[in-house]
């Protein structure tokens, strides 16, 4: 059996990010990166719809230690997953990938301080063993996406396609097609469709929070010529990152104003008379869901031009050649695709265990947002809601690398987040209010109503946490390599917490 000293689950953008954190902050250490797909990218590979893009600019979704030095504010799928080869070949990443490799289990042997990771391969079942987990496996579901049941599938005549399953060289030329939702995989794949199909209608429920980031932008090439490339591409990193939290601070903070603002945004965009209220102002505050980005305005202009169109309504029906509404309209569609959102899995979908008892990560508390409570040795890797996803994957693996060399300076084998608090409050993972997440809430971690039991969504509050607090908080529990087994019972009582 394999054995590592930190096994990495996912050869995505956080997964490469994550190795090499471990290569530069904890050299010599033995690593292996377990990949289900069988190519790197996770995301960036696994779509493949019209239109795929990132939804946070790449100057904060790049990585800090290998800047993205496109002119692309908004980058395509293919130079994303191209971007994200690239830094593990550069960093010789690519040799400690796994391909082809679903984690099913984890479980933690407290006496002997490590993980067995259970796998299935194209050669059959694989178990591995490591001292140190690390979850990069993103936050939902790559076997299918969120469908609801809508009555009458089975009598339209035409295809139904969800964005998540896209099928390879999919014909949309001149066909009528209706896109169901309202969020960024519909608001990319409209504009995108529109340089073929027929018409595209975006059919949504309520609407949806949009503003507008260019796609490309030449200030980072100006200010090179003056500073040089690595001080310019710093500079406009730290800007995005500021711009990022003070948009969000000052919309929080005044929720009608922002919204107001947005919507005479989206006001001037569209034709005189365009009923706004109904079509683009939603029934929640700005942030109550993640706010979608319209690169250089491009759905208002397939609105302005004809080629595009919004229909807000609820459905009754799917018929033979459309959709009926509950107002008693039928959209005419020749293809629907269901933009209808993800199903959330944490950690994969692998079934966690500690010395052998099931444990229920709907009935842990997560630490500081990337661990969870009676779970030793692991971390998990979730992003900002607000912000970049990566800005924060790079503040964990500083964490995590910080750990693991305070546990090998202090000769300690186990590191486990435990609460015996019991006055603590539980609330949702996420302050979000979209569906995917609500749908989930029972299968993702609780956070408490105080720190260190928070999932904070502030960039430089985790700055403060994750890169320069202290590790030995009084939470985070920590048992020396020859005291393990005696300790058996105190991580057993951890268990038993978070266990069914």
């Amino acid at each position: 059996m394999d054995h590592f000293d930190v096994l990495i689950v996912g050869a995505g953008i956080s997964g490469i990010g994550a190795a090499r954190h471990l290569q530069r902050y904890c050299p010599g250490r033995s690593f292996a990166i377990l990949e289900a797909r069988a190519a790197m990218g996770g995301t960036w590979d696994l779509f493949r719809y019209p239109g795929i893009r990132s939804d946070s600019d790449m100057f904060t979704l790049g990585y800090g230690f290998h800047p993205w030095r496109e002119p692309k504010v908004i980058a395509d799928g293919p130079s994303i997953k191209s971007y994200v080869e690239a830094t593990a070949r550069e960093y010789g990443i690519d040799r400690h990938i796994r391909f082809s490799t679903r984690v099913e289990k984890i479980d933690f042997d407290s006496a002997a301080a490590r993980w067995t990771v259970t796998t299935t391969t194209p050669a059959g079942e694989k178990k591995l063993t490591c001292n140190f987990l690390w979850m990069c496996s993103g936050y939902y579901r790559y076997s299918a996406g969120h469908t609801p049941d809508f009555p009458g599938t089975d009598q339209f005549a035409g295809e139904i396609v969800h964005p998540q399953l896209w099928p390879e060289n999919f014909n949309y030329s001149d066909k009528k097609v209706v896109v169901i939702g309202s969020g960024a995989t519909a608001v990319t794949l409209i504009p995108s469709m529109t340089d073929k199909a027929a018409h595209v209608t975006m059919l949504q429920r309520s609407p949806t929070w949009y503003y507008n980031l260019p796609f490309r932008s030449n200030l980072v090439a100006r200010m090179a010529k003056l500073l040089g490339p690595a001080i310019a591409f710093r500079l406009v990193r730290w800007w995005r990152i500021v711009f990022q939290q003070v948009m969000y601070a000052m919309i929080r903070a005044r929720p009608e104003k922002a919204g107001a603002n947005l919507l005479q945004h989206v006001r001037e965009q569209l034709p005189a008379g365009y009923d706004v209220e109904k079509h683009f102002h939603p029934r929640y505050n700005p942030w109550d869901q993640r706010l979608c980005v319209v690169p250089d305005g491009d759905l208002f202009k397939a609105i302005r031009e004809g080629k595009a169109s919004v229909e807000t309504d609820e459905i009754d029906a799917f018929v033979s050649d459309g959709i009926r509404l509950k107002s008693g309209k039928t959209l005419k569609a020749d293809i629907i695709v269901t933009a209808t959102g993800l199903h959330l899995e944490p950690m994969g979908g692998a079934a966690a265990s500690v010395d052998g008892r099931k444990v229920d990560l709907g009935k842990t508390f997560t630490y500081r947002g990337f661990a969870c409570s009676g779970l030793p040795n692991l971390a998990f890797v979730f992003g900002y809601t607000n912000s970049s996803w990566t800005l924060r994957a790079d503040l964990i693996s500083h964490y995590v690398c910080r750990l693991l060399n305070f546990m090998e300076k202090g000769g300690y084998a186990i590191a486990t987040p435990v609460n015996d608090d019991p006055t603590l409050k539980e609330e949702p993972f996420l302050n979000l209010s979209a569906g995917y997440i609500v749908r989930a809430a029972d299968r993702l971690p609780k956070q408490g109503d105080r720190a260190p039991w928070r999932n904070p969504q502030s960039y430089f509050r985790d700055i403060a946490t994750l890169r320069f607090g202290r590790l030995d908080d009084g939470v985070m529990k920590f048992s020396k390599a020859s005291a393990a087994s005696a300790t058996h019972s105190q991580h057993d009582e951890a268990a038993r917490v978070a266990a069914e």
